[in-house]
């Protein structure tokens, strides 16, 4: 997947890496260097949430009242659904991430 940015061509690649059962699905961000994963997926993966997008929401609610900006380092990209079609995902590089992983509660 080629994107072009201000008549500049930039190769995205986009893939599914596994945790444990669940998959991952992740965006590599040539100009960045970095890969970028979906939140729900990870959530999903690590909580037991029968609704993770709706475990996502909450999370981020409380990630805003402990002063952290989840909407400054959280981007929305286009990436495959269940259900085939491209739909825009919240993802996060890995330091975001970690942080974001710091706040869901231990069982």
């Amino acid at each position: 997947m080629s994107k072009t940015i201000q008549g500049k061509t930039t190769e995205a690649m986009v893939s599914i890496v596994r945790f444990e059962d669940a998959a991952i699905r992740r965006h590599w961000d040539a100009d960045a260097e970095k890969w970028y994963f979906s939140i729900v997926d990870v959530i999903g993966a690590i909580v037991e949430s029968s609704i993770p997008k709706r475990y996502w929401s909450d999370l981020k609610k409380q990630l805003n009242n402990e002063g952290f900006e989840p909407y400054d380092k959280i981007v929305q990209l286009k990436l495959m659904s269940s259900d085939g079609k491209m739909r825009n995902a919240d993802c996060a590089d890995v330091e975001t991430l970690f942080r974001v992983i710091q706040s869901v509660p231990s069982p």
